[in-house]
C-alpha cells in the first residue's frame, strides 16, 4: 500500500478540493487514475480562505497539475485563484480552478443535466441551471441567509427553548438537549456569544431537532417543516429564474435532508409549485464535482462561475 501510494503520489495530474464548513475532502488522481482521499477539519468561512486551502495542498502534497476547489463562502473567485497560484505551496501547480462549492455540488449530484440542486448543511446554497444561465440561490451566510440550513434549524431550536423558558412559547424537549450543554439558561446566550465556534455549535441543534421531531416533539416538529418550505422555495426559484424546463431534476443533499421530516415537507412544497419536477438521487458528491471541474466544456452554463487560471 505505501508503495502504492508512493507511485500516485509521483505522477499526481489533479487535486480535487470540496471544501465546506463542516469538513474538506480531497482527493488525489494519479496520471493511471489511481487516486488517494483525506479528510481535513472544515474551513472558517470569517478568515481569509487562500492560507486555509493552501494549507491543504500542502498537507497532501503529490505536486498536482492541477487544482481544483470547491469552497463554501466563497465571495470573489478571480481574486482567490489568483492568490492561490501565486502561494508558496502551489509553487508547482501549473492550474487552478475555483468556484463555490453550490457549483461542485450541482455538478456531482445531476452532473450536466438542467435542474437546481439544494446543498443543506451548516449553511445552505441552492444552484440552478437552464438552457443558457445559471443562478445562485441563498448561501448568504448565517446572518444573512442560509434559511433551512443547520444553522437555520439550530437557531430556531434555541429560540424556541429561550421562548419556553420565559413564558413566550410553548414547553418543548429540545429545553433538555439545550440544559445538557448549558445547565444555566440564562447564561448560555453570554457562552455562545463568546465562543470561537459559535456557528457550529449552533448547527450542532440541528441533529436533535430533527431526532425529536420525529419522536413527536410539536415544537421540534414544526421547525423541521418550516425548514423544509424554506428549502422548497430556495429550489422552486433557481427553477423559475433559468427557465428550467417543468420536468428538470431536483437534487437535495447534506446532513439537513437526512430528516424525513424535512425531506418530506421540501418535496411537498416543491411539487405544490413544479409538479412535473424529478427527484433524483445524486450521481455523485461534490469532491465528483470538483474532479469534473477540471474538463467543464467552455460552454457550458456554469463556467460564468468559476475561475481559471494558468501559468
Amino acid at each position: 500500500m505505501a508503495e502504492e501510494q508512493g507511485t500516485a503520489r509521483r505522477t499526481a495530474t489533479l487535486l480535487a478540493i470540496d471544501a465546506g464548513q463542516t469538513g474538506i475532502k480531497t482527493r488525489l488522481i494519479s496520471a493511471d487514475g489511481r487516486s488517494i482521499e483525506a479528510l481535513f477539519p472544515g474551513i472558517l468561512t470569517d478568515r481569509p480562505l487562500p492560507p486555509q486551502l493552501a494549507e491543504v495542498v500542502a498537507s497532501v502534497g503529490g505536486s498536482p497539475d492541477t487544482v481544483t476547489f470547491g469552497v463554501s463562502g466563497l465571495t470573489d473567485a478571480d481574486a482567490e485563484a489568483s492568490a492561490l497560484l501565486s502561494h508558496p505551496a502551489l509553487a508547482g501547480v501549473r492550474r487552478v480552478v475555483v468556484t463555490h462549492d453550490s457549483v461542485t455540488s450541482f455538478l456531482g449530484v445531476l452532473g450536466d443535466r438542467q435542474g437546481a440542486v439544494v446543498a443543506a448543511g451548516t449553511g445552505v446554497v441552492t444552484l440552478g441551471v437552464g438552457p443558457a444561465h445559471s443562478t445562485r440561490v441563498d448561501g448568504w451566510g448565517y446572518i444573512m441567509g442560509d434559511a433551512g440550513s443547520g444553522y437555520w434549524i439550530g437557531r430556531a431550536a434555541l429560540d424556541a427553548v429561550m421562548r419556553a423558558h420565559d413564558g413566550r412559547g410553548p414547553a418543548t424537549s429540545l429545553t433538555a438537549v439545550v440544559r445538557d450543554r448549558w445547565p444555566d439558561l440564562e447564561t448560555a446566550y453570554v457562552s455562545l456569544q463568546a465562543s470561537e465556534d459559535r456557528v457550529r455549535t449552533v448547527a450542532s441543534f440541528a441533529a436533535a431537532t430533527a431526532r425529536l421531531a420525529a419522536a413527536g416533539d410539536d415544537v421540534a416538529t414544526a421547525i423541521c417543516r418550516e425548514a423544509g418550505r424554506e428549502l422548497a422555495l430556495a429550489a422552486t426559484t433557481a427553477l423559475r429564474v433559468t427557465d428550467a424546463p417543468g420536468d428538470a431534476a431536483v437534487g437535495a443533499v447534506g446532513g439537513v435532508f437526512g430528516s424525513e421530516l424535512v425531506r418530506t415537507a421540501f418535496e411537498v412544497a416543491v411539487r405544490a409549485e413544479r409538479p412535473d419536477v424529478r427527484f433524483v438521487p445524486p450521481a455523485g458528491t461534490g469532491l465528483d464535482g470538483a474532479v469534473s471541474l477540471a474538463g467543464l466544456s467552455a460552454r457550458h452554463p456554469l463556467r460564468e462561475r468559476f475561475a481559471d487560471l494558468r501559468r
